[in-house]
């Protein structure tokens, strides 16, 4: 099997390392750097367990091979807490009933960031839109809904 030398800034730190050619992103995050916030569910891009960000903008790690990372930075669930301090969003998922079993908990997460990144203010259409690609089989949504909009309100200061 062929490697490659690739160099990425993993939730802010800069490594250089060798990797497989055919390794998927989502296994080499999980089962090589021991990122486990990230989930493997349907490995079709569909469910959203996977969801990362890459350069500042979610993606599925499930669809990305790790090779395909060179050069990027890479942020997972674990780098959302700064050290022991959680982000807003993962506080307002606690408060709110934003989760049950966890499971998909970790890229909801990822796809709300990146969705607050770009709007401070969204309506519950835009954070329902930025969240459809995600799914859920515990909660019915509306927890992570108001999690999302009351982390948003917390970001303005209200």
């Amino acid at each position: 099997m062929s490697t490659h030398q690739i160099s990425i800034t993993l939730n802010g730190e800069a490594m250089d390392l060798e990797v497989p050619s055919n390794r998927l992103l989502a296994d080499f995050l999980r089962d090589d750097l021991a990122m486990t916030g990230t989930k493997r569910g349907c490995e079709t891009g569909v469910c959203g367990a996977c969801s990362i960000h890459v350069d500042g903008a979610v993606a599925k790690s499930c669809l990305n091979l790790v090779v395909q990372m060179n050069g990027k930075a890479i942020t997972t669930v674990e780098g959302l807490a700064q050290g022991q301090t959680l982000h807003v969003l993962q506080q307002s998922f606690m408060e709110c009933g934003g989760l049950q079993c966890g499971y998909c908990t970790p890229g909801f997460l990822m796809a709300a960031a990146d969705l607050l990144s770009r709007n401070t203010d969204p309506d519950e259409m835009e954070i329902r839109r930025a969240l459809s690609g995600n799914i859920c089989r515990c909660t019915g949504y509306q927890g992570i809904v108001d999690a999302v909009r009351q982390a948003a309100e917390k970001l303005n200061g209200n």
